[in-house]
């Protein structure tokens, strides 16, 4: 005889088998139009595998544990193809992760967008100035988000120098080491630096901008950022380099700080600015800066026009983090009263400087487990390789902008780039310095 509970217990599971089964015919639909080339087997919480697909292309089989997926894969296929991943409810059981985001990258024009998908998508970007209001408070919580995990964990992905920005890959040959060496010395050339001046460095991380530009050019570097972990170390660095007298390192904001500098720097810091604070990021170089004052600002990017963060890489990754188009940089320059000097644009070299972090990831893997956990590692290594792909295959560029405060501060042509580049030095005094630090951290 069935229990009183027993007959309510079972409609549910029906009503649920049905939900899971419906849920599963939408999704098959969903990959048969969508995967025309290569080959995706999924096996679904069922246990059910359906192949899609057949022709030239990566061949990758994923296993899902969790019914929530059949649907949620349909209508937010990137937010919770990255959740699963992390949390482990997508399996990747034949191919890597980059073999399914080529997959993806060869199939996506046949991917059916449901009007909500579109809807929300077309609603990110409309309202991407509402969400990117970055207090100084929000932005504190920003920061720590991503940069006060652990200096560690750091170390054992970048070069032996600690630059978290784009590397600058002079030939294929370049070591990541070689690679962040050309990055700082070519910066260093388009900001027309003299010996005594004064340089500001916005978002300094690890100090390695701030010191380089000190020894190599006998400049004065305040550094300022909002990571407490970021401050701690680059302070601890400058001293050990003997380099305190020109180097100093503060918690501070931008908005905050009222000195005058010849020069500013700012790498990998704008991305994290938002939207809606372009015009007063800009504002406030312009009122930093000398009468005869440069600035250079180098950012990641986006080819196309204005957009939306990636809804998985903002929740988890860079919450408050924005990549910005060429037109809204300099829309936001334009606000002010400064020339737009100079604008380079660099394709590629952060792809392959995010392969190399994410290979100097894998082979430190089992160190960052302990140091976090499993569950660290796998959304650490989607975003390193999404980040890649964006880079390879899709949207993403870098953009370095120049800025002057009067007209003829800066030479006409841009030989002096080249010339100040070749003059400045490949190794310093404190690299080997550098090395034994990174390997104490």
């Amino acid at each position: 005889m069935l229990s009183p509970v027993a007959f309510p217990a079972s409609r549910g599971l029906t009503s649920r088998m049905k939900e899971s089964s419906a849920a599963m015919m939408l999704l098959d639909r969903a990959m048969t139009q969508f995967v025309r080339s290569g080959r995706l087997r999924i096996t679904d919480a069922d246990g059910v595998a359906r192949d899609y697909g057949g022709g030239d292309g990566p061949k990758v089989s994923i296993r899902l544990t969790d019914r929530r997926l059949h649907k949620a894969l349909v209508f937010t296929p990137e937010l919770s193809t990255g959740e699963a991943y992390v949390d482990g409810t997508l399996i990747l059981e034949e191919g890597t992760l980059r073999d399914l985001l080529m997959l993806y990258e060869i199939n996506k024009r046949h991917f059916p967008k449901s009007r909500l998908h579109e809807n929300l998508k077309s609603l990110r970007k409309k309202l991407r100035r509402v969400f990117k209001r970055n207090t100084l408070a929000k932005s504190v919580r920003n920061v720590a988000h991503h940069y006060d995990i652990s200096n560690e964990l750091y170390s054992l992905f970048l070069d032996s120098d600690l630059n978290y920005s784009c590397a600058y890959f002079g030939d294929s040959a370049d070591t990541l080491e070689v690679a962040q060496r050309n990055k700082l010395r070519h910066i260093a050339a388009k900001l027309d630096l003299k010996p005594g001046q004064r340089v500001l460095d916005i978002g300094c991380g690890w100090g390695s901008m701030a010191m380089y530009l000190a020894e190599a050019a006998d400049v004065e570097v305040t550094g300022i950022t909002l990571s407490v972990e970021q401050h701690a170390l680059a302070t601890r660095r400058a001293a050990e380099r003997g380099l305190s007298a020109k180097v100093k390192f503060e918690l501070m904001d931008y908005r905050n700080m009222t000195c005058s500098f010849d020069r500013i720097v700012s790498v990998g810091m704008f991305e994290h600015v938002g939207a809606n604070h372009f015009e007063e990021y800009f504002a406030k170089i312009g009122e930093l800066l000398a009468s005869d004052g440069v600035a250079l600002v180098h950012s990641i990017g986006r080819r196309s026009g204005p957009g939306s963060t990636a809804p998985w890489l903002e929740k988890y990754i860079f919450p408050g983090g924005y990549s910005p188009s060429l037109s809204e940089m300099t829309a936001a320059v334009e606000s002010t009263k400064l020339w737009i000097t100079d604008v380079e644009v660099w394709r590629l070299h952060y792809a392959d400087t995010l392969k190399e972090w994410e290979r100097r990831f894998q082979s430190n893997r089992a160190r960052i487990a302990a140091l976090l956990d499993e569950r660290f590692c796998r959304m650490w290594e989607f975003y390193l390789v999404t980040s890649e792909h964006s880079f390879r295959q899709r949207k993403s560029v870098v953009f370095q902008v120049q800025v002057a405060k009067a007209l003829d501060t800066l030479s006409v042509t841009r030989d002096y780039m080249a010339e100040a580049e070749k003059a400045l030095p490949h190794h310093l005094r404190y690299d080997a310095a550098a090395s034994s630090a990174h390997n104490t951290i």
